[in-house]
């Protein structure tokens, strides 16, 4: 069946899973919201992977996204934050099988490949950044800016981050910003960066891979359209950020920022200030602990046991009411100085949950 046959019979469906030649397509099929991901989205990806892996006429996995914004502008946000409010369990729910499943991308046994044009968010990070072969364009724009709701990059988004090239991961992470296509190669959340007018040509390579494809197979049709000369904005920056987001404390690259004075320092300290102090400070600290960490699962479950101390929070309430409920771009955050969030505050989210726990299936 036709990519275009099955949008055509299917229109309703969230995620439209079918084949084309010997790849498995999984597109992300909610274009009106930028293809947020939904706990039933996630377990049609589930589902679909288990179909695929044991198809002996797949040979690979692309990952795609309908519609002309993005991949995926992250995790159904609006609904974690009706439950929260209510006392609900969906996060806990939806974060465990989410996490299960980013956990299960990178040892995925046939090749996995995604598509990363547009918006790439938060979730769409989560279930691109970690496959063998991740595309990005000219109009890719990644970011995990969940430091602004109150909360922190998740998804695996700590291992990645904080592998990034020296401290390039926690200026990310912490400022929220946007990652173009060749920034995001150069942080390592990419692996190709290729034009747009070129995906038809790559796709229809791909769809049309040997039945026995394997990963050096796509690595070598990936390398023919790929940009070798994609300039990082980002590069130029890498000095300042490396000695001020350097330090371990969130006040003391604060401090480091002021110093330094340029327009890029002074544009970074501006993003830090209209981001959560708590957030902050629990970022910065799953960062550090990330990077002494051996795999990507041992991250997924610190952050998941982390994500449960948000969802109960005031501060992921207030966070996703200022941005996305009321948009008033005005949240409250509580303490609201960076000073002012406690050690003991911090260590609230690192508290082991006695209720839920994430266990990978064998």
């Amino acid at each position: 069946m036709s990519a275009h046959a099955a949008m055509t019979e299917t229109p309703e469906k969230d995620v439209i899973i079918c084949r084309e030649g010997a790849a498995g397509i999984i597109r992300l099929n909610r274009p009106k919201t930028i293809n947020a991901l939904t706990l039933e989205m996630t377990r049609e990806i589930v589902t679909a992977l288990d179909a695929f892996e044991t198809d002996p006429g797949v040979s690979l996995v692309l990952l795609e996204g309908a519609g002309e914004r993005g991949l995926c502008a992250g995790g159904d946000i609006r609904g974690l934050y009706e439950s929260a409010k209510a006392g609900g369990d969906l996060g806990p729910v939806f974060w465990r099988e989410e996490y299960i499943l980013n956990a299960r991308i990178p040892d995925f046994p046939k090749p996995y490949v995604a598509y990363m044009d547009g918006l790439v968010m938060g979730g769409g990070v989560g279930l691109s950044a970690h496959s063998a072969h991740r595309i990005v364009t000219e109009k890719t724009k990644m970011a995990m800016p969940e430091v602004g709701l109150g909360f922190f990059p998740d998804v695996g988004g700590t291992w990645l981050l904080s592998r990034a090239p020296g401290e390039i991961g926690t200026y990310f992470a912490l400022t929220g910003q946007t990652m173009s296509g060749a920034d995001a190669v150069y942080a390592g959340a990419a692996d190709v960066l290729i034009a747009t007018n070129e995906w038809p040509a790559l796709r229809d390579a791909l769809t049309n891979a040997p039945l026995q494809a394997k990963d050096n197979d796509v690595r070598v049709i990936l390398a023919r359209f790929g940009i070798q000369d994609g300039q990082a904005p980002i590069a130029k920056h890498r000095d300042l950020i490396d000695r001020a987001f350097a330090h371990d404390t969130v006040e003391e690259i604060v401090t480091a920022l002021k110093g330094d004075g340029s327009d890029f320092a002074l544009a970074a300290l501006k993003a830090l200030s209209e981001k959560s102090p708590t957030a902050l400070k629990v970022t910065l600290e799953l960062l550090r602990r990330a990077r002494n960490s051996k795999s990507l699962k041992e991250c997924l479950i610190r952050e998941y046991n982390s994500a449960l101390a948000v969802f109960t929070s005031a501060e992921f309430v207030e966070g996703v009411r200022a941005a996305i409920i009321d948009k008033d771009r005005n949240p409250k955050w509580s303490p609201s100085r960076i000073e002012d969030v406690t050690p003991e505050i911090v260590g609230k989210y690192f508290a082991p949950n006695r209720k839920y726990k994430l266990v990978f299936p064998d």
